[in-house]
């Protein structure tokens, strides 16, 4: 029997069982490989063998590791079978989470300073879905709590690192191909375009509805 067919089999099972990203040092260690380029070669190679194959199931790069989910193009039939909407986050939950992205760390105030309304509610639910976590405290008055994005913030858009956000150039680009117009800035912050986000990468069963 081809042993690199039983490697890269044992690899699909380790992704397929566990729920969160397996970084490459991790996959090294279970594996047994004494070279991490031979175990992100196995990992290659699963990938090349899904795709060339047509499966349902891809290997996918994100927060610092690695997991198998579902193919974009699968998603139509798994919402059919759902039959349920998947979790999505409002509006203001999304801009609130772009701001907090780009401008990270980042004190609460200065998140409403920016959009000119109060972030309470949209807050408590990005901490809560885990997208948005607390970095410590800003050295001024008060000690404010400083906010960055999460892990699960890379994982839930499909990003291997922050490097993967689209720069202000290229959303503003964007918006001038869509013919839209940019929000306005408040008065408060530099004349810049709002960062915005893609559409969050769907790889499991849905969840419930955005309450905020």
């Amino acid at each position: 029997m081809n042993a690199e067919l039983d490697r890269r089999g044992v690899l699909e099972a380790l992704l397929f069982v566990v729920e969160e990203p397996l970084p490459l040092v991790r996959l090294q260690e279970v594996l047994g490989d004494e070279d991490p380029a031979t175990t992100e070669a196995t990992v290659r190679e699963l990938a090349l063998a899904l795709e060339n194959e047509g499966r349902g199931l891809m290997v996918q790069e994100v927060a610092g590791g690695f997991r198998l989910a579902t193919r974009p193009e699968a998603h139509p039939w798994i919402q059919r079978l759902q039959q349920i909407k998947p979790a999505r986050l409002s509006r203001a939950a999304l801009e609130t989470l772009a701001i907090i992205a780009y401008k990270q760390p980042i004190t609460r105030a200065e998140i409403e300073a920016i959009r000119g309304v109060a972030v309470d509610g949209v807050m408590r639910t990005l901490l809560e879905r885990g997208l948005v976590r607390m970095l410590g405290r800003k050295a001024e008055a008060g000690r404010p709590i400083l906010y960055g994005t999460s892990s699960a913030f890379l994982e839930h858009f499909g990003f291997k690192d922050l490097g993967d956000l689209p720069s202000l150039r290229e959303i503003d680009e964007l918006i001038g191909a869509s013919g839209a117009e940019p929000a306005r800035p408040n008065a408060n912050t530099a004349a810049e375009p709002s960062p915005a986000l893609p559409s969050p990468v769907e790889t499991g069963p849905a969840e419930g509805g955005e309450p905020s």
